[in-house]
């Protein structure tokens, strides 16, 4: 009997010191090359040290791919575009179907779209694109398809221009530097290094959006807002410029535990200054900044994390 009870006492005592029962969940990150895999690596570091028994396998992806993921039941955290996740959830293309198992965990840092033009090529906005040669990022790229909706809004698509080319950004620099381009569009932070690339080469001008358009597209998709970039932000840059901008942000699948989610964003609040010193746009970022609506409903664990602190 005795040797029982303290089998029975030994197993009780295993049970109670074992630790919280691991969760194992993929997140998705970017492309090659780009800042969201640091980005994802600083993050999974950060987690699995202050969210129990959480455990995260990282692999690349990018925007689009990683709201499809997660909806698809493939992975359960990643990194997003604001514009093109609320494209998923109204089921636009490129999305084949509605987006319905996706939750916005928090806004990290803005992207802006802008349109940097050769002084010589006369173009000071959007409706004097047309005629133009322009080259772009790669076809379903957050950045190509806001170059296309752009045209449409005013007047024009592709077929308007006397030449188009789907790029990297090394590739549309050089084209620009040789003038066989005269419009480059892409979507990243400000200053970006291509802009400045070019900028060392050739006579630039960022084209500003105008209210009309910008008024269009944040009726059509709340994950848009008007950016500036400030005045000296690129060469000879000497007055203030409006952009159209969108957030990089983390989502998470719907059903992930929402203690699990709740750790998550309070783990980054806390931590700012380490994703800081991967990618600086996101210094300084406060929980209100995090908890900005952009029109993806939020995870109940951000959620309760967000009105805690008062940010929501």
């Amino acid at each position: 009997m005795n040797i029982k009870l303290s089998a029975l006492a030994l197993a009780v005592g295993a049970v109670l010191a074992a630790p919280a029962a691991a969760q194992q969940v993929t997140f998705m990150t970017g492309p090659q090359g780009g800042s969201w895999i640091p980005l994802g690596g600083a993050l999974k570091g950060m987690w699995e040290k202050n969210v129990a028994g959480l455990q995260i396998t990282q692999t690349p992806g990018a925007g689009i791919s990683n709201v499809r993921g997660i909806d698809e039941g493939k992975s359960h955290i990643g990194f997003g575009n604001s514009s093109t996740t609320v494209d998923g959830l109204e089921g636009r293309a490129p999305y084949p179907k509605k987006v319905t198992k996706v939750c916005q965990l928090a806004n990290l840092y803005p992207q802006y779209w802008q349109m940097v033009a050769l002084t010589s090529a006369n173009v000071s906005s959007f409706a004097d694109l047309k005629g133009k040669s322009l080259t772009t990022q790669s076809k379903g790229n957050t950045g190509e398809l806001l170059t296309a909706l752009v045209l449409k809004m005013n007047g024009m698509s592709y077929e308007s221009l006397s030449k188009l080319n789907y790029n990297s950004y090394t590739e549309s620099v050089a084209l620009m530097k040789d003038g066989h381009a005269q419009v480059f569009t892409l979507g990243t932070t400000a200053p970006a290094s291509a802009i400045m690339d070019l900028a060392s080469a050739r006579d630039i001008k960022l084209i500003p959006v105008d209210d009309k358009t910008m008024s269009e597209l944040k009726q059509m998709n709340p994950g848009y807002n008007k950016l500036v970039i400030k005045a000296g932000t690129y060469p000879k840059q000497d007055k203030a410029v409006p952009v159209i901008g969108y957030s990089t942000h983390v989502v998470v699948a719907c059903d992930l535990p929402e203690q699990t989610a709740y750790g998550m964003v309070k783990t980054m609040a806390g931590n700012v200054d380490g994703m800081a010193a991967v990618v600086k746009a996101i210094e300084g970022i406060t929980p209100k900044d995090m908890a900005l609506d952009i029109g993806v409903p939020f995870h109940k664990g951000a959620a309760r994390f967000y009105k805690e602190v008062g940010a929501m």
